[in-house]
């Protein structure tokens, strides 16, 4: 059986690796090279449960002290919060 993307209905796929970013309460883990599919018609992204269940359990795992990550990372989290603020003043 053929499967078919559930937004566009299209059969054509392409596998792709990406920069996945898992977020939890506030934290979050950035998984390069994360393995999907992505709908060529639509653009789609279609991610297997098993390697989203695997991200998860490393993510507790860091979280709890079981695991140490590859590294740390800077990242701004205000800016948009800041822009819209801005935006919203002008009206």
């Amino acid at each position: 059986m053929t499967k078919k993307c559930n937004f566009c209905g299209s059969e054509k796929y392409e596998e792709r690796r990406i920069d996945y970013l898992y977020t939890h309460d506030g934290q979050y883990l950035l998984v390069p090279n994360t393995p999907v599919e992505i709908c060529l018609d639509c653009g789609a992204i279609y991610y297997d449960v098993l390697v989203l269940k695997n991200i998860e359990q490393h993510f507790f795992a860091i979280q709890n002290k079981q695991e140490k990550p590859d590294n740390y990372i800077s990242m701004p989290t205000s800016f948009l919060s800041e822009r819209l603020e801005l935006s919203r003043s002008h009206l």
